[in-house]
């Protein structure tokens, strides 16, 4: 348990984003500390200048006593030698100041303790040596304040530091407990699913963070799964009982084939009613087939911009002629002006032929059929209305299945399939398909988003 805590990804990513900043906050830390240590030896040594020109103003010509009282009164409001001065004369005798040794040389330099003979301190110098008159003046300052800063300097640092290591890690902690109890909640939920239960959802906190986003998206493709898993199960209970009566019907035939031929009786008759059965049952296979191929989106790679004017026109040209065949009237209204689609021009086609033939089918003569388009909140509605028997409102979610058929249908040519092929179509599209009452009648609407250009 502890191992698959180190190994989470929120505990990893706040440990790797801490060290980040850790090193931020050392370099950060190096160049404050190296820009402190310039600005303190920079006072220093103004320091040293500023009480190297106060002395040497108390000089009058060959007054080397005031010199020396000068030097003297100096040297005597230092502690523990902080503070450094010495008169020499050209021999190099000390005459005033509170160091024994005087280093040779004249100008800045950095000398140690022992140089200048101080026992009492062990930090470093800064000196300045330079003429006054005849006599050569020492001032020095001790480099101890500005280790002392960079000491604590340093040690704020170091607290700074190790504070922030034990804050990134109660935050990698924390985080990676919270991170690990929805990412557990995720496996939990995809363990259940992969046993069965594909009702199984996983739970959102709605905060609206990316997990979140993440999570929608899977229970979003769990939904899909689902009614692609329902569906399958439907189609096989569905193909089990509609197809059970056409087989039966197939083998009844040819049994009444090989009877009448051992009768010596024609058989032509029975084998074209057997043809004609095993049309029947292959077209709906191929029906089956071509959802299924719609389903996956193999048509997806074919979509273009499809002017849904000039579709409508060629299904009212199509079947004027077949609705006055059968008593009816198809009419078409409101095809201009509508903006184009992105789809595939021949699955639409399909698409309004599907529910105009359904129409043609359904319909007593006399009934009439629009076919219109129209713009509805912003999406192209293509519509197919008549006023026949419509379709039940109990039943009109389930007309979708494949093979379901209202039970007043049955006795009609088809297959169960046409409505579930414009799903099909609408679901690639991204479109919707509805099902309104035209009192009396029905109206089917196939709402398809607009076609937006590619930049």
């Amino acid at each position: 348990m502890r191992s698959d805590f180190l190994r989470s990804t929120p505990f990893r990513l706040t440990v790797l984003l801490g060290a980040a900043f850790l090193v931020a906050l050392a370099i950060a830390g190096f160049v404050a500390f190296e820009l402190i240590r310039q600005e303190l030896a920079a006072r220093v040594d103004q320091t040293v200048t500023d009480a190297f020109t106060i002395i040497s103003q108390s000089y009058g010509e060959d007054d080397v006593a005031d010199l020396g009282d000068a030097v003297r009164s100096h040297a005597g409001a230092t502690l523990r030698h902080e503070r450094v001065y010495a008169l020499t004369d050209k021999a190099g005798t000390v005459l005033a100041g509170n160091v024994t040794r005087v280093p040779p040389g004249s100008g800045w330099a950095t000398v140690g303790a022992g140089a200048l003979g101080v026992t009492d301190n062990t930090d470093d110098y800064r000196i300045f040596s330079g003429e006054v008159g005849s006599y050569t003046l020492l001032v020095g300052s001790s480099y101890g304040e500005t280790k002392a800063i960079g000491r604590l300097t340093l040690v704020s640092l170091a607290w700074a530091g190790g504070l922030l290591v034990a804050l990134i890690l109660v935050t990698g902690v924390v985080v990676a407990a919270r991170g690990q109890r929805r990412l557990d909640g995720i496996a939990s939920t995809m363990h259940r699913v992969g046993r069965g239960e594909l009702t199984a959802r996983i739970a959102t906190t709605g905060r609206g963070d990316d997990i979140d986003a993440l999570v929608g998206e899977v229970n979003a493709a769990l939904d899909r799964l689902s009614a692609l898993v329902e569906s399958m199960r439907q189609v096989s209970v569905d193909i089990a009982h509609d197809l059970k009566t056409p087989l039966n019907r197939l083998a009844i035939t040819v049994e009444s084939a090989i009877e009448a031929d051992e009768a010596g009786k024609p058989v032509a008759a029975w084998l074209r009613q057997a043809q004609e059965e095993g049309v029947r049952i292959n077209a709906t296979f191929d029906a089956l087939l071509r959802i299924a191929q719609i389903e996956a989106g193999a048509r997806r790679a074919r979509f273009t911009s499809v002017a849904p004017g000039t579709i409508l026109e060629r299904i009212a040209d199509a079947y004027g002629e077949v609705a006055v065949e059968h008593g009816q009237t198809l009419r078409l209204t409101a095809a201009d002006g509508l903006p184009p689609v992105s789809g595939d021009r021949d699955l639409m086609l399909q698409v309004l032929a599907n529910l105009v033939e359904n129409a043609i089918r359904h319909c007593p003569p006399g009934a009439s059929i629009v076919l219109s388009g129209r713009i509805d909140d912003g999406r192209v509605e293509l519509s197919v209305a008549d006023n026949g028997p419509g379709i039940p409102a109990e039943e009109r979610d389930k007309v979708f299945r494949r093979l379901y058929r209202v039970e007043k249908s049955r006795t009609t040519p088809g297959s169960g399939l046409g409505l579930s092929l414009v799903k099909a179509v609408a679901d690639l599209h991204g479109a919707t398909v509805t099902l309104r009452d035209n009192a009396p009648g029905l109206v089917v609407a196939v709402r398809f988003p607009r076609h937006t250009p590619a930049l």
